[in-house]
C-alpha cells in the first residue's frame, strides 16, 4: 500500500513520518497542491491525502484519476468544496473529509479577532503611531458581557464558538438548520434575518454551497447594526467582498475579521510579490477595523496532527475493509 500526499508543508512533515512508522506504509510527500499537471506522482499509489484551496481539475481529471488505479481522496480538512463530487461519484472515487479536527483552534481565533475589533486595537494602533496618546471619545468599546453574539452555522466550531462566547456572557443566537440539543444551553436558536439584525458580533461558521454563496452580501450588511462586527472562519465565497468592502467605506458596519477571502486560492499558502497580491485584499489589510489571516485559524500543533492522522486513516481503514 502507498498513499501520495499533497501540499504537504515543513509543519506536517514530522507527523507524516510518526504515521508512516506507525503503520508500516509508504507515504509519497509533495509540497505542491494536486493537479493535473502533478498527478502523474501519485502512480503506484492507492489514494491522495491533501488539503488545498484550488479546484482539481474538470471531469477528464477525475477520469485520468481513476484510469491510474486510484481509489480515494482524503482531504485533510473539513471542506471539499474544491472537489467534483459528481465526477467522484461517476467514477468510483471515494472521498472523505476529516470534519473536526480541532474545532476549538477554529473557535478560538474568530474569538481572538472579535476581542481584538471589539476593543479597537487597529485603530490604537494607527493613531499611536502618529503620537496621539489621549483619550478618543471615538475609540471607546464595550464589553463582551454586554452584547449578542450572532452565529451563522452550528457545527464543531460553532459550536465551540458559542460555548467561548458563553463562558464570557455574551448573550448567543444562533442560526442552524437544525437544532442540537447539545447547544441548547448556550445558545438560542433563531432565524438568519434577526442573527444579521440583532447581533453585535455576527460570526460565519457554515459549509460553502451554492445556496450558501454570497449569503452576506450589500443587502444583509446594510441590515446589520452600525457598530457590528463581521467575523468569517469559514469560506470566502459567503461573503461578497467588493460589497463589505463598500459597507465598510461607508461605515455601515464597524469591522471585519477575515480568516477567508473568495478569492484567496490566487495568493494565500503562497509567498508573492505585493504587485501579485489582489487589490481587495489590499484594500482590507490597510483597515485598521479589519484584520485578515491567510486561512491559519486551524494552525495549532494539535490540529496539524489531527489532519494529518486522520486524513492518512480515513484512506488506510477503507483499504484495508
Amino acid at each position: 500500500m502507498k498513499i501520495a500526499a499533497y501540499s504537504v508543508a515543513a509543519s506536517e512533515k514530522p507527523y507524516f513520518e510518526q504515521w508512516m512508522k506507525k503503520n508500516n506504509v509508504e507515504v509519497k510527500l509533495i509540497d505542491k497542491p494536486l493537479s493535473i499537471n502533478n498527478l502523474n506522482e501519485a502512480a503506484g499509489c492507492i489514494g491522495v491525502c491533501l488539503q488545498q484551496a484550488p479546484k482539481l481539475g474538470d471531469e477528464s481529471f477525475y477520469q485520468r484519476f481513476a484510469e491510474m488505479g486510484l481509489k480515494y481522496i482524503g482531504v485533510r480538512t473539513a471542506g471539499i468544496d474544491f472537489i467534483d463530487l459528481a465526477s467522484c461519484k461517476k467514477y468510483n472515487i471515494k472521498v472523505t473529509n476529516v470534519p473536526a479536527y480541532s474545532p476549538r483552534a477554529i473557535a478560538e481565533m474568530g474569538l481572538t479577532q472579535a476581542l481584538a475589533l471589539l476593543r479597537k486595537l487597529g485603530e490604537y494602533k494607527e493613531t499611536m503611531a502618529e503620537g496621539k496618546f489621549s483619550l478618543n471619545p471615538n475609540l471607546v468599546s464595550n464589553e463582551i458581557y454586554n452584547l449578542t453574539v450572532g452565529l451563522v452555522g452550528l457545527g464543531h466550531i460553532g459550536g465551540e464558538t458559542a460555548r467561548l462566547y458563553r463562558a464570557l456572557g455574551a448573550n448567543v443566537i444562533a442560526y442552524n438548520r437544525s437544532h442540537k440539543m447539545e447547544y441548547e444551553s448556550v445558545v438560542e436558536y433563531t432565524d438568519l434575518q434577526t442573527v444579521i439584525e440583532k447581533s453585535d458580533i455576527i460570526s460565519l461558521h457554515t459549509p460553502l454551497t451554492p445556496q450558501t454563496k454570497n449569503m452576506i452580501g450589500a443587502e444583509q450588511l446594510r441590515a446589520m447594526k452600525k457598530d457590528a462586527i463581521l467575523i468569517n472562519m469559514s469560506r470566502g465565497g459567503l461573503v461578497d467582498t467588493a460589497a463589505l468592502i463598500d459597507a465598510l467605506q461607508k461605515h455601515e458596519i464597524a469591522g471585519a475579521g477575515l480568516d477567508t477571502l473568495a478569492d484567496e486560492a490566487k495568493f494565500f499558502r503562497k509567498d508573492l510579490p505585493l504587485d501579485q497580491v489582489p487589490a481587495d485584499y489590499k484594500t482590507l489589510a490597510a483597515m485598521p477595523n479589519v484584520i485578515v489571516t491567510p486561512h491559519v485559524a486551524f494552525y495549532t500543533t494539535t490540529a496539524v496532527e489531527n489532519m494529518v492522522n486522520i486524513g492518512l486513516d480515513n484512506i488506510y481503514r477503507q483499504e484495508e475493509n
